[in-house]
């Protein structure tokens, strides 16, 4: 690390909210912490990494943590959470994958279609443009692997892309470090924002998971 928190001018403690919560714990868990994250996101997404890496990059201006690590922990992290998505796939095939993850709370089988389609649609190229949408990041991986998309192919792909994704938030994290108090003053709006964003998504998925099952019947 660059430094610690105490002699950084800008603190992730005095940042308030699910924000301070995501920078402290990031501060607690370090450049690997930030890899972890990202591979759950990948997965099965508990905080999305437009909170995540900005927050990364944030720390690092500050100090607290290594620019360049975690620019490598968070693709290394993406990377293998799209691998372990491609290998279910390869595996179980694309109709049993779908089948068994759509049954996760708050997950739609359509958006696993909606990935296919996306697949279909662009073939290897969506793996790298994929990595760049909300809804289609994680999912691509399935029907890349279901199809026998080459490793070589869908790694090349895969760590462009989310290398391209996570440079970008990393980095405006960081460039916005320059103006802490800026952040500092304006981080109970942002947590309103998150905390709304988060809301509409839960009440919407919920909503359309009850009008799913109202069609079916």
């Amino acid at each position: 690390m660059w430094g610690t928190a105490a002699d950084a001018d800008g603190s992730a403690d005095n940042l308030t909210g699910l924000v301070g919560f995501a920078a402290r714990g990031i501060e607690q868990l370090g450049e690997w912490g930030v890899g972890a994250f990202t591979l759950a996101e990948t997965v099965v997404p508990p905080i999305p990494s437009e909170v995540i890496l900005p927050l990364g990059g944030y720390l690092a201006r500050q100090g607290d943590l290594n620019l360049l690590l975690i620019y490598f922990t968070s693709t290394l992290g993406a990377y293998l959470g799209a691998l372990f998505l491609y290998w279910l796939g390869a595996k179980l095939g694309l109709e049993r994958s779908i089948r068994g993850l759509s049954k996760l709370p708050l997950v739609d089988r359509e958006d696993f279609e909606h990935a296919a389609h996306w697949f279909r649609r662009h073939g290897r190229s969506s793996i790298f443009f994929g990595r760049l949408l909300p809804g289609v990041r994680s999912l691509i991986s399935l029907p890349a692997g279901a199809s026998g998309m080459p490793l070589g192919t869908f790694t090349l792909y895969t760590l462009a892309g989310s290398g391209l994704w996570n440079g970008a938030l990393i980095g405006l994290g960081y460039l916005l470090g320059t103006q802490y108090r800026l952040i500092e003053e304006y981080s109970r709006y942002l947590n309103y924002a998150v905390y709304a964003a988060l809301g509409i998504t839960v009440i919407l998925l919920v909503l359309r998971h009850f009008k799913r099952q109202r069609i079916r019947r």
